[in-house]
């Protein structure tokens, strides 16, 4: 059968290195293209929870995460190809500097990776701030660098219009890709960044109001067309239909947690339930008194931490998640929904703040990243008859990834995380009866075998 494709105008803003502004001009660009009339859609390349935050409650902006170590070459397009059908030009935001991932070359699941996957057009951005002439041949060691030669143009952030005038030149003949334009420094206008990243867009003053400021100068200091010419040249997407199962009167009933506090939620791990045919709804720890009715229940990552005292005195809400647990309902919880499952929960400051208690252990601040990276997960030895072992026994797995200060006194031992480098393993993540939960993110898509036989246990417990 011949594979039907899609012409679908993209690009990549990528950068040298973490901290160069990514995420304000993806924003900027964004806003910019819809005061153009376009109609847009974006996706961060890499594990990122809280950028995606920017593009979808900021901007309203449809947003997705798009990862070469979570999914095959062929799920990836996939997922850009459904995510952006219907839209104009789709942006992808990078991660960390162009080149920088993971596993033994250093390149695993990085931006350039991803762009070479979806043959997505890139716009390097280059923070030029303290320098001149010197960023011509970093420039061109990037280009010269990427053998797949995705880098179609540079945007210089933090110079002035003359500094950009003289570099544009200089760029433009070592590097032979067009300078697009540049972005100033501009008074009042800074995101700052925590412990795991930039501040959620909730908790910023004015956010919407700093990204028009952004838009407004790019509307005078880059080359708009260009930036577009750029990414109409993108190749076509191959393109499938994808016919969600019918919702019945049986379906699983999935409750997910989102508020303030648990806001760490792949997109994409919820589209995958839906079109296996789950009926999904929302409720907050923090604000609701009692759980909705539902078969499963999903405890996602965030920042419980910050909440801990106010999820602590909510105390009807902790009895309702004891009493789901007592009643056999299935449970999945993430960092910080592991966390605020296990007993105790401390905040930065020490104050120990009891939790729902329904697993063992105390969660505390640590000083540095605990575990981070990307990893493997699969069951352990002899974990058979738990959750774990009948999930992801039979040499199933997930894919996922840690990112947190927090650790706790029992992290657990039923399943094995295995780094990408492939010379370091170790035990995690708690399964009693039917609760599964630990420290690392799970991308569901990474494997759906595993979320279908989950589903399936639901169908025959209710027998």
């Amino acid at each position: 059968m011949k594979e039907e494709t899609r012409k679908q105008p993209r690009l990549m803003l990528a950068a040298t290195k973490s901290g160069s502004g990514k995420t304000l001009i993806t924003c900027g660009v964004l806003r910019l293209l819809q005061r153009q009339g376009k109609t847009v859609s974006a996706f961060k390349c890499g594990p990122d929870y809280i950028d995606p935050m920017f593009h979808r409650t900021v901007l309203k902006v449809p947003t997705g995460n798009l990862d070469t170590f979570f999914t095959d070459d062929a799920t990836t397009i996939q997922l850009l190809s459904e995510g952006s059908k219907g839209t104009d030009i789709a942006v992808i935001e990078g991660v960390m500097g162009y080149f920088d991932g993971g596993g033994r070359d250093g390149r695993l699941a990085s931006a350039q990776s991803l762009a070479a996957v979806t043959r997505t057009p890139v716009i390097l951005i280059v923070d030029a701030a303290g320098a001149a002439r010197s960023v011509v041949p970093v420039v061109k060691g990037f280009v010269d660098y990427d053998e797949t030669k995705q880098i179609r143009g540079v945007l210089l952030n933090r110079v002035s219009g003359g500094i950009c005038g003289q570099l544009k030149k200089w760029i433009e003949e070592a590097a032979g890709v067009p300078v697009i334009g540049y972005l100033p420094k501009i008074q009042d206008v800074s995101w700052e960044s925590r412990h795991l990243g930039l501040m959620m867009p909730q908790e910023m003053t004015d956010v919407l109001a700093q990204i028009d400021r952004v838009a407004d100068t790019l509307a005078e200091t880059a080359d708009t067309k260009l930036l577009l010419q750029i990414a109409e040249a993108a190749e076509a997407l191959p393109e499938r239909e994808v016919t969600l199962k019918a919702k019945k009167t049986n379906a699983v009933r999935v409750a997910v947690a989102r508020d303030e506090a648990f806001c760490f939620c792949y997109e994409e791990n919820l589209r995958l339930m839906e079109e296996e045919g789950a009926a999904l709804t929302f409720f907050s720890p923090l604000h609701d008194s009692t759980l909705p009715e539902a078969d499963l229940y999903l405890f996602g990552g965030g920042y419980p931490e910050l909440h801990a005292p106010a999820l602590s005195e909510n105390e009807a809400m902790l009895r309702s998640v004891r009493a789901a647990a007592a009643d056999g309902a299935f449970l999945l919880a993430e960092c910080g929904g592991f966390m605020y499952l296990q007993e105790s929960m401390e905040t930065k400051d020490g104050v120990c703040c009891p939790m729902a208690g329904v697993l063992e252990g105390r969660s505390f601040m640590t000083d540095r990243l605990v575990r981070f990276g990307y990893l493997t997960l699969k069951a352990a030895a002899g974990a058979s008859d738990t959750l774990a072992g009948r999930l992801l026994g039979e040499d199933q797995f997930l894919r996922g990834h840690e990112f947190h200060y927090f650790d706790t006194s029992k992290n657990g031992d039923v399943c094995v995380a295995e780094k990408t480098t492939g010379n370091r393993s170790y035990p995690c993540m708690q399964s009693k009866e039917r609760i599964l939960a630990g420290f690392p993110h799970l991308y569901y898509l990474s494997n759906p075998k595993v979320i279908r036989k989950l589903f399936a246990l639901i169908g025959e417990s209710r027998k």
